[in-house]
């Protein structure tokens, strides 16, 4: 296997899955950046060129060196750059068509395809100039809040809930000084208060495989104004058939015949509806660990099995395992702890 950005979170905690699910696995690395590859667990590494001509080259010559069965791709960014090179690696991507990644990347699109599809997401518009924003609040009606986001980008990057339309502008302003991002990159939707899920999820030829779900509970602090994003602190395994329907339908709506790995993020609404807010196509959460190391199939080594064209075969294509938790903090491993071994290395005063 040879994993992109190794040496990133991404990257490690895909690789600790595939370890700890299957260790016959030879496990490639490979990024941009000689320093972070030194913190990759992989058994050997390589440093990529950043030209996009020369990257392509020498991304074939370590394919070819090391014989690799399968690339996997750990971000948004290399994703697309995968899918544009696959007819030049001789289908050793497992990835959904480039039209579908596109479209999920494009946070705003996305919400515009599904809504019109039936499938329920938050209310969303797209700001299309400093001066509409007033507009835009009356269109909610009179909302406490609204939430407003860059429409492509991951981490919760440029997003932040907002009270009233000064506040808006002077967020617009902020990242067009900084950032030079048009009012045009960003969106205003309603806000979701509701419990947080995502839904991790490994598709073949329009066929569900593997379904698993989680809820994020708290989240890491990375100085975000919104106090959330899609990095939990904490996070503990749940099942909702009805969110997983919801999840099924979306990913079928964008490709009769998908296949690939999926990463659907959905937050509830007032009324306690799961609302999807994205689907990230093509890679896996970077809190995959809890879809890999909780329950009867490892989530990372079952997408390794698909892709290498081997028979997986799971009931209903669930998998739900009770009672298990993912705790993270920046500079630690991320660990899997169970509800009943909470207490055993802690007292109780």
């Amino acid at each position: 296997m040879l994993i992109l950005e190794a040496g990133h979170a991404p990257g490690n905690n895909l690789i600790r899955s595939l370890k700890a699910g299957d260790p016959s696995l030879v496990i490639i690395g490979c990024g941009e950046s000689p320093f972070f590859l030194n913190k990759s667990p992989a058994e050997r590494n390589y440093v990529l060129p950043l030209s996009t001509s020369a990257y392509a080259a020498a991304l074939r010559r370590i394919v070819e060196t090391e014989r690799i069965d399968l690339i996997i791709a750990t971000t948004d960014a290399d994703v697309l750059r995968l899918a544009c090179l696959r007819g030049t690696l001789r289908r050793r991507a497992f990835l959904p068509a480039r039209s579908v990644i596109e479209r999920c990347q494009d946070k705003y699109a996305l919400t515009v395809f599904l809504g019109e599809r039936g499938i329920p997401v938050p209310r969303t518009h797209l700001i299309t100039g400093a001066r509409k924003v007033e507009e835009l609040f009356q269109r909610f009606g009179s909302p406490s809040t609204l939430w407003c986001r860059i429409r492509a980008g991951s981490g919760s990057a440029g997003a932040i809930p907002v009270r009233s339309p000064e506040q808006v502008r002077a967020w617009l302003a902020v990242w067009a000084g900084m950032r030079s991002l048009p009012p045009e990159a960003f969106t205003l939707s309603e806000y979701l208060p509701g419990r947080d899920y995502c839904v991790q999820c490994i598709w073949n030829k329009g066929e569900l495989v593997l379904a698993k779900m989680a809820e994020r509970i708290t989240y890491l602090d990375n100085g975000s104004p919104s106090g959330q994003s899609s990095m939990p602190a904490l996070a503990k395994t749940v099942f909702d058939p009805y969110v997983i329907d919801v999840c099924a339908r979306a990913i079928r709506a964008l490709h009769a015949r998908v296949s690939g790995v999926f990463f659907v993020d959905l937050k509830e609404n007032e009324r306690g509806d799961p609302c999807i807010t994205e689907i990230n196509a093509g890679r896996f959460a970077t809190m995959t660990n809890i879809h890999d190391l909780a329950g009867k199939h490892n989530m990372a080594v079952t997408y390794v099995r698909v892709a290498l064209g081997k028979r997986v075969r799971i009931p209903n294509a669930f998998d739900f395992a009770e009672g298990f938790y993912l705790v993270r903090s920046f500079d630690t491993l991320p660990a899997m702890v169970r509800k009943e071994e909470l207490f055993t290395k802690v007292a109780r005063m």
